[in-house]
């Protein structure tokens, strides 16, 4: 079964009408019950395909405050806990025709491409816009339970801006294949890091149950708020995908020619 807002295509074509693509429209989630193997099996795919270049998308919690609903962030780095833990891609014995044993991620994120992003940014989207870019670090969370408030802010003290359940397994195939890697994420909710209230704030006592609801639902993720902020934002995305990639598209054509 697939995730609502993933409709589970590969699409090949043109992009622009001059660049090869190969499109995956939704993706398979860890939280599905897929092992990470099977998630990042289309990496794998793309490589013996050929594909040079990777530019995955998703939508995650805004752990930075600086963050608003609707903003984009181009990824610069990942925390992956799970994989520290064991539960990583990787793991087992290694496909020597794909990659190293050991490959490095101090690098995973193409700077050139992120450049790249930086001046479509300026070209595709207005400016009266209060659509934001920034850069930022992403933490994969295994899911499909949204992130506790503790669990937030022990995230952001770590140094991550944003949390989500994907991209990070297919990020680091990726890189062991030696395909270049852009990965942006949209803000589509911002998580709640402040402390849960206690029982026995004197403050509450005189509130009924009603309020107390109120107090505690408030700043609470949905798969609704997450499947509306990605289509107000879909326009804007796939400007911004397809300029960065044009831009890239030419300097390349330029230098080979």
């Amino acid at each position: 079964m697939e995730v609502a807002g993933h409709a589970g295509k590969l699409v090949f074509g043109l992009l622009a009408e001059q660049i090869p693509v190969v499109l995956m429209v939704g993706r398979a989630h860890y939280y599905e019950g897929h092992s990470i193997r099977q998630v990042t099996f289309p990496v794998r795919v793309f490589k013996v395909l050929g594909i040079e270049t990777i530019v995955l998308t998703n939508a995650a919690g805004g752990l930075n405050s600086e963050y608003a609903v609707g903003d984009v962030v181009i990824i610069n780095d990942h925390i992956f806990l799970a994989g520290l833990a064991g539960t990583h891609p990787l793991r087992g014995p290694n496909s020597e025709q794909f990659g190293p044993r050991f490959p490095a991620l101090s690098d995973a994120y193409d700077l050139e491409l992120r450049r790249y992003a930086h001046q479509a940014w300026g070209a595709v989207i207005n400016k009266e816009s209060k659509r934001r870019l920034h850069e930022g670090i992403y933490a994969f969370a295994g899911g499909p339970s949204y992130e506790t408030r503790a669990e937030c802010r022990l995230l952001r003290q770590m140094g991550a801006d944003l949390v989500g359940m994907s991209t990070v397994p297919e990020i680091i195939v990726a890189r062991h294949c030696g395909i270049r890697v852009l990965a942006f994420s949209l803000v589509t909710n911002k998580a709640v890091l402040s402390p849960i209230p206690r029982g026995d704030d004197h403050l509450l006592q005189a509130k009924d149950v009603k309020e107390l609801d109120t107090i505690l639902q408030e700043g609470k993720a949905s798969h609704e708020e997450v499947l509306e902020a990605g289509r107000t934002a879909a326009i804007d995305m796939q400007k911004l995908v397809v300029k960065t990639l044009s831009i890239g598209f030419r300097h390349h054509q330029s230098q080979s020619g």
